[in-house]
Formats: C-alpha cells, structure tokens, sequence
C-alpha cells in the first residue's frame, strides 16, 4: 500500500516524489523506460533556474538520487492501467473535489507483474519521440537510424549524417553532431527553425553542417548489409528529389504523449494530452497529470518541476482525505 503512486521517472514524476515523501507520505514512482525522460539524452542545460549549466543525465541522476535518499521506492516497471476500487469515478475536472470529499476511492494500479493499491495516482509518463513513418523504419533502428543523438551519435564519429527537425531537440542534435562527424545535414520541412534563437546562434558558423530548408525526407536507401547509406529529400515547394549519402539519419521531428494506456481513466485532448489545468486535477478524482504529458502551452524542464510539485502536494491531500473519513 502507497499513498502516491507516480506514473513516471522523468523530471515531473521525481520531483512529485520528493514533495510527497517530505510530506510524510509514502511514494513508489514507476517507469519501464528506466529514469531521466527525455532530459536524460540532452547533452547540456542552460536554462534551469540556478543553474548555469549542467548535463542532462547529471541532472535526472540528481533528482533520482534525492527521490530515493527521501524514501521513495522507484521501480521499473510500466504501468499498464489502473482502476478504482469502487468503480468508476468522476468525469470533469471541476467535480473532482466535491466527488472525493464524498466518497474518496483506492485505486489499483497494474503492472505486468504487480498490482498495487494506492489512495492517488500521478500520471508523468512524458513524451516519446515522433517516428517519420516510412516503411522500413522500425528495421532500420540501429542500423544508420536513431532518434536519440546524444545516445547513438559516437557510432558516427568522422562519418556523414543527417538531422531530420527544425526545434530545439534537432538544432541541439546538429550541433552536438558537427563536434563528431565530418558532415552534417540538417534537414527541416520550413524554410526557417523553430528552435531558441540561443540555439540556432550556437549553429551559425559551424562550417560542417549543411542547411536543407523546406525539405522532407521521403525515403532512404540501404547497402548490402541492410546499413542506410543515403537519404531521399523532397523539396516541399518544387517537389523535386535529391540523395544525401549518409551512414546515419537522426529524427527529431517532436514528440507525442506517451499516455495511452490511460486512455479509459483519465480524458485526453484529440493529440493525447491529458486534460489538465495548472493544478494538475484530471477528469477522475485521485488522479493527477504532471509534466509534459498534460494539456499546456509551455513543456520545459522548468514547468515539467512545477508541475510535480503542483501535483505531489495535490495528490497528498487526497491522501488525506482517507485518514479523516
């Protein structure tokens, strides 16, 4: 038995942990994908109040180590549903309060091996990255294509790739990249970035990447050893076609919600963000949403810490609840 159980290992989800765990409640945050998010696989961060500057792993670790040293247990395991112990419950966010000072509920939250009984549920499952979806893409995964370039780019030192995006996980990705390959193609849909200008200043004037505006990649060819060793590119606006010779192409064409498997819990916008406000209450009662995983405008690290505090202390006083009923 937890009295917070948090869906999630990544900036939100741990720092909900610390919040719960310093105010006296019992938390177990789970992830199958490991700990960190996306923050893990970010070479530096420069914009973290406090903080000059700092890698993204040091800082998941930080946070990790500081969830786990408060005495939140963290397990890695995906959370695949969760359920009310007595039925279904509220359906609008604005009900939510007046439903549990009523008839506050346990849930059971599942896993493929465990069930576990919680009074509140934090869903920050994040965000996973967009797939290009051509066919062929899942089997060329290790074998020139990656989405992670902080993870994969050493495979490529002094060799030719290719950057697929125009935010600032691509322009970030470009750069990081030039300090390793002979080449860089950096391949965007419009003919300007949508990246932090900070960012795009750190790209200008690195004479090894090459920009390729208003192009879409439409296909990619393999050796005999079913390795990529080029990229077909479309010109958006003159529909023409040209073949980069790469021996990696890096996506980072966004991301989406990884959510899903609370699709019948909680309610979602149509893109699969969970419906959410600035206190974190989602459409059942108990069941809070932190992080980039719910409806907002801005998703950064520093958003992503708000929330978990937001929602930490919310689910506690739902915890609450069960001790004065």
């Amino acid at each position: 038995m937890y009295d917070v159980i948090i869906a999630g290992a990544g900036t939100a989800g741990l720092t909900a942990a610390i919040y719960v765990q310093r105010a006296g409640k019992k938390a177990l945050v789970l992830d199958g994908a490991g700990y960190g998010g996306q923050i893990i696989n970010t070479p530096e961060v420069e914009n973290y109040p406090g903080i000059p500057k700092i890698g993204g792993f040091e800082f998941a670790t930080g946070l990790l180590e500081q969830a786990k040293a408060l005495g939140a247990v963290v397990d890695f395991e995906e959370v695949l549903g969760i359920e009310s112990v007595e039925g279904k419950e509220g359906t609008a966010p604005k009900e939510q309060t007046d439903a549990a000072q009523e008839n506050p509920a346990d849930k059971i939250v599942r896993t493929a091996t465990h069930c576990y009984r919680t009074h509140a549920v934090i869903l920050a499952t994040g965000l996973t990255r967009r797939k290009l979806g051509l066919p062929g893409e899942d089997q060329l995964l290790g074998k020139g294509l990656s989405y992670c370039a902080t993870c994969d780019g050493a495979f490529y030192r002094k060799k030719t790739v290719a950057v697929n995006g125009g935010g600032n996980t691509a322009v970030e990705d470009a750069v990081f990249l030039a300090g390793l390959c002979e080449k860089v193609y950096l391949i965007h849909r419009r003919d300007r970035f949508r990246a932090d200008e900070a960012e795009v200043r750190k790209l200008q004037g690195l004479s090894n990447v090459e920009l390729v505006f208003n192009s879409t990649v439409s296909g990619w060819r393999t050796g005999e050893n079913g390795k990529l060793c080029s990229v077909q590119v479309t010109d958006r606006l003159t529909g023409e076609h040209q073949e980069l010779p790469v021996s990696g192409l890096f996506v980072a064409i966004g991301q989406v919600p990884a959510g899903r498997n609370f699709d019948d819990v909680v309610a979602a916008d149509e893109n699969g963000y969970i419906l959410a406000g600035e206190d974190c209450r989602t459409s059942a009662p108990g069941i809070f949403a932190a992080g980039d995983c719910r409806t907002k405008k801005i998703r950064q690290l520093v958003t992503a810490a708000s929330d978990g505090a937001v929602a930490g202390m919310a689910a506690c006083s739902y915890a609450d609840l069960f001790t004065r009923n």
